[in-house]
């Protein structure tokens, strides 16, 4: 479910798990098949590519209101395909379901069946709290807030998150004999059985109203580096000058010009070298300055650690690969977890927030400045990148999963 920040985990925990002599089956849509494909996995079809590449090119996916909306449309309208696939798949004793937090079906399989399933969480944003809540877009969670006035909005919210799932999730419900549910992500949508974040405990600390079955494994931090080399081009970029600068607005993002029109202003204002990563030409620059250039994909893990600093919208795969290279970092966020993640970012000492209606190319210029100079940012990001590196995430989310398995 998602972009390739959603994919890329699953793909790594996949591998992992047939590693440890498992078989293993990855639902996606079509867009994502010949990267499963390609680590050996099992790929199961959800949607169509065509669909994938309208939904990354609708106008508000990246709207902080909007978008969320957009998304949790399509899950319902996928809800009962989803279910198919699900039901097509399962062999009754053998298989477990490692389910997206926004996998709703899974949750649905589950109930009727008792099929053994986890709830896999990339960033802490889907855990509520209500001691140290999660900072979101349109929403007022700041610390010195009563909890009734936070509780009061997430019950808001879950009127709203109701009115766009809960009647078809109900209705399946119904038609499978289960009874309805309320307030869908207010607890209903975490298994009952394991909840693993996929972060650490330094990045999201658990708190004392997370579901109790609740386990943190750290970032997972695939990102395709067996299957994909620097190219030529980029090698030669780095091999050429000072460490560049290194802009990132999103996989699945088709519409950010102004984001890379203000990273070229930013990096001629410095006198700084930079790199652009899109997997859309259209909305690159058409004249390159000879100090930037553009690249569609170079996995984070061998670039980021060559690069002076990281610019990008906050999503938790790349919050996760800037601190294991151990670079300063700006988040520009948009919609989703991206607030959270940049405020925890800077929590760290590690980063700064650019707010997109700012996110010009003098601002930028400012704020890199003042973050690449000061030299407790790098102490820091160094200091996170050791706590980072040694991890093996994948192999203990492996062995969450598997005592699962065998405890049902």
């Amino acid at each position: 479910m998602g972009s390739y920040g959603d994919v890329h985990p699953k793909v790594g925990l996949g591998a992992a798990h047939k590693s440890r002599g498992h078989a293993v089956a990855i639902i996606s849509n079509p867009h994502f098949q010949k990267l499963v494909e390609s680590m050996g996995l099992e790929f199961l079809a959800l949607g169509t590519a065509d669909e994938y590449h309208q939904l990354a090119h609708h106008l508000d996916l990246w709207h902080s209101s909007r978008g969320p909306q957009i998304i949790m449309r399509l899950m319902a309208r996928t809800l009962r395909e989803l279910y198919t696939v699900i039901d097509a798949n399962v062999r009754p004793g053998e298989t477990m379901l490692a389910a997206h937090c926004l996998d709703f079906a899974s949750r649905i399989y589950h109930d009727k069946h008792g099929t053994p399933m986890a709830s896999i969480h990339f960033a802490p944003m889907g855990l509520r709290s209500f001691h140290q809540s999660p900072q979101m877009f349109r929403m007022l969670m700041q610390p010195w807030l009563p909890p009734w006035f936070r509780r009061l909005q997430y019950w808001l919210a879950d009127k709203v998150v109701d009115y766009l799932l809960a009647g078809e999730i109900n209705a399946l419900r119904k038609e499978l004999g289960l009874p309805g549910v309320r307030r869908v992500m207010h607890e209903w949508y975490f298994s009952p059985q394991l909840v693993l974040g996929l972060f650490p405990a330094w990045f999201g600390p658990p708190q004392p109203d997370w579901p109790p079955n609740t386990r943190v494994t750290g970032f997972p931090l695939w990102d395709e580096a067996v299957n994909v080399e620097l190219s030529p081009a980029v090698s030669e970029f780095l091999q050429a000058g000072t460490a560049p600068l290194v802009f990132a607005p999103g996989s699945a993002n088709t519409d950010a010009q102004w984001f890379f029109d203000a990273a070229v202003a930013a990096c001629q204002k410095l006198g700084r070298r930079g790199i652009l990563l899109s997997r859309y030409r259209d909305h690159i620059p058409k004249v390159l300055p000879a100090e930037v250039i553009h690249a569609e994909f170079v996995p984070f893990s061998k670039l980021l650690p060559l690069a002076a600093g990281f610019v990008h919208h906050g999503g938790i795969g790349s919050c996760g690969q800037g601190l294991a290279a151990g670079v300063p970092q700006i988040v520009m966020p948009m919609a989703y977890d991206q607030l959270d993640n940049g405020s925890r970012l800077k929590r760290l000492g590690v980063a700064d927030m650019l707010p997109r209606k700012k996110f010009t190319g003098a601002n930028l210029a400012a704020v890199l400045e003042k973050l690449l100079s000061t030299p407790s940012v790098h102490e820091r990001a160094h200091h996170w990148a050791a706590e980072t590196k040694p991890h093996d995430s994948l192999t203990e989310t492996c062995v969450e999963l598997e005592k699962l398995s065998i405890s049902t």
